[in-house]
């Protein structure tokens, strides 16, 4: 092996180990993403296992830095930066780049280790919406305080006006949940209160369905234990859109964190009119699962400005509620009473 290949080897190694610290610092203190922050570190230890394969001691000793000659080769793109999601951009298109060539150049002298860059390059593609996009909107439902889920069929007051009065009230997320509608009046209702919910500053979420989520250019889809797995829903809705899941049971739970959601809902915390259910998981399945997960956690079921404390410090980020607002003769009044909530 040359020491020209080496040395290709060893910087490409460097430019991919620098990069997943930055974007490992960005996830972790720019978008406060313990998740994120943990894929990226799962990768610098792949890198580690990957340096061992292509050489290990013999790529420090081939290192030239005083003869490379394009060691101060830079370009003002390179020396400008206009935000914290420019800095990530720019490091994952070095990282990506620097596995490309350790897939390319590694093939000479270890097919495994080229498999290896390879794979680890694909893992970054799939990371990087989630830095780059979810990040953001994970921290800002996590914020929201307040969930409204949105049905017609049990509104007091027209549905759009419910709404409006909600997040006049505070709410901080809306979801659309309408199991009898065409597919054109859901995709029509969808894309109205996507308006709405933009005009309060406030996110939409989707009941079910990702392709009406995409369409709508909702923010994110919420699926049960009966639709379409975490996984799936994703790969229709875009990596850019959040995607959460309900559970019912610690197991449920656990299942639900291999599938890689962006947050978890926990319910029903009391016995619920709105959704009747055999099994109700209560604040204590709440306080049991708190511990195993830094993702957003949201309680729902039969909650109400009287037993929401308990809820929240059972480690509920988000109180879900349905009827204790949309029933409400004064959903704005409801919804901010329930919202001061902590």
């Amino acid at each position: 092996m040359t020491d020209a290949i080496l040395r290709i080897l060893d910087v490409n190694l460097n430019r991919l180990r620098e990069a997943l610290r930055v974007l490992e610092d960005h996830a972790r203190f720019a978008c406060d993403d313990a998740a994120a922050a943990g894929g990226v570190k799962a990768l610098r230890h792949a890198l580690n296992e990957l340096r061992a394969q292509l050489g290990g001691p013999a790529l420090l000793a081939a290192r030239g830095i005083e003869s490379d000659v394009g060691r101060e080769l830079k370009t003002a793109a390179e020396l400008s930066r206009e935000s914290a999601d420019d800095v990530a951009a720019a490091a994952f298109a070095r990282a990506a780049e620097a596995a490309r060539a350790l897939g390319e150049f590694g093939k000479m002298v270890s097919p495994e280790a080229a498999a290896g860059a390879e794979a680890l390059r694909y893992r970054l593609y799939a990371l990087e919406p989630r830095v780059r996009l979810r990040s953001a909107l994970a921290a800002r439902f996590r914020r929201s305080g307040l969930y409204v889920i949105v049905t017609e069929a049990l509104c007091r007051r027209p549905w759009r006006e419910t709404a409006e009065e909600a997040l006049l009230g505070g709410a901080g997320c809306v979801q659309l949940r309408e199991k009898g509608l065409t597919d054109g009046e859901l995709l029509s209702r969808a894309r109205e209160l996507r308006e709405l919910t933009a005009r309060h500053g406030a996110l939409f979420i989707m009941n079910d369905r990702p392709d009406i989520a995409r369409l709508a250019g909702a923010d994110g889809v919420h699926v049960g234990q009966d639709d379409l797995p975490v996984r799936e829903a994703r790969r229709i809705a875009s990596g850019g859109l959040l995607v959460g899941v309900s559970t019912h049971t610690i197991a449920q739970f656990e299942a639900a964190l291999r599938d890689e959601p962006d947050y978890v809902a926990v319910g029903p915390m009391f016995p619920s009119g709105t959704k009747p259910q055999e099994h109700v998981a209560g604040v204590e399945t709440l306080a049991a699962v708190r511990g195993l997960t830094d993702l957003p956690l949201v309680a729902i079921g039969g909650i109400e400005a009287s037993n929401a404390t308990r809820v929240r410090q059972a480690g509920a980020d988000v109180l879900c509620v349905c009827a204790a607002v949309i029933q409400s003769d004064d959903p704005r009044r409801a919804a901010r009473e329930l919202g001061s909530v902590r």
